[in-house]
């Protein structure tokens, strides 16, 4: 598979805003650890998570630009970020999107270590999310496609916590979707493959039992991990990014539309 190291630099307010939007959300899996060792990222960045002209990041500044791994470095600060599923889930449901071509906009949110309770609303973490989510809407003309939501790990340790889980992130899903009125909007959330062996079952058996409408559940078990036993490796995250577009394409893909090109932002 070709490889390129990509560095990190401060991008300006990008030009152009985009017409789907998604919201990557949960703790260190979905922000990506992928290629972190020893608290630095290798800097590899695999073919299919590759930057594209379609494809931007809303930056923690609240200002488009150019997306490109790691997609959270300036959002999950308190540790080195690497590769996640983000950037190889955009580039394989970017042709698939209306027309095809259009402009796709990503909206990390997520933050590594974090348990459940500290995503209820009112907390910090669950507020920036639907801060960014917002803004990410505002003065375009995009729409808000889905949640990829990747968390869990933290809540394994206590069998308190595990036994919440279901109750807690069914509550989340209903406040995020009345906080943004969008009451039918797609939720894929990620069971987890990682965890404290005690009660990661018990997690992973509420993940795989929300039944709720436009809830999917994509199944991480089985993806490598990296020798921590606990966060996915470059290429299992990459796979995973397939994963979650696949499960996208599937079940909330619009039939295509006539495409357009990314849009600038409206003014006045």
């Amino acid at each position: 598979m070709e490889e390129t190291i990509i560095p990190v630099t401060e991008q300006k307010q990008y030009p152009q805003t985009p017409k789907h939007i998604f919201i990557l959300s949960g703790q260190s899996n979905m922000a990506g650890r992928g290629g972190v060792h020893r608290h630095h990222w290798d800097g590899v960045v695999p073919l299919d998570s590759q930057p594209h002209a379609s494809i931007i990041r809303l930056s923690a500044k609240l200002h488009w630009e150019p997306a490109r791994e790691p997609l959270h470095h300036d959002i999950d600060v308190r540790k080195a970020c690497g590769v996640g599923p983000g950037m190889s889930f955009a580039n394989a449901v970017k042709d698939h999107l209306g027309g095809g071509g259009e402009c796709l906009g990503l909206v990390p949110c997520a933050v590594g270590g974090t348990a459940i309770k500290e995503w209820e609303r009112g907390q910090h973490l669950y507020d920036n999310m639907l801060k960014r989510s917002k803004e990410s809407v505002e003065k375009t003309k995009g729409e808000i496609k889905a949640l990829l939501w990747y968390q869990g790990e933290s809540d394994t340790p206590s069998y308190h916590t595990a036994e919440a889980y279901k109750e807690n992130m069914e509550r989340l899903i209903h406040n995020v979707r009345e906080d943004l009125g969008l009451p039918s909007l797609p939720i894929i959330q990620v069971a987890i493959a990682s965890g404290d062996e005690r009660y990661m079952e018990k997690v992973r058996e509420a993940q795989l039992g929300i039944d709720l409408p436009n809830v999917i559940c994509v199944d991480a078990k089985g993806l490598a991990l990296k020798e921590d036993n606990l966060h996915l490796t470059t290429e299992a995250q990459v796979k995973l990014g397939h994963m979650l577009a696949d499960a996208f394409l599937t079940h909330f893909n619009a039939p295509p539309s006539q495409s357009s090109p990314c849009s600038a932002p409206k003014t006045g």
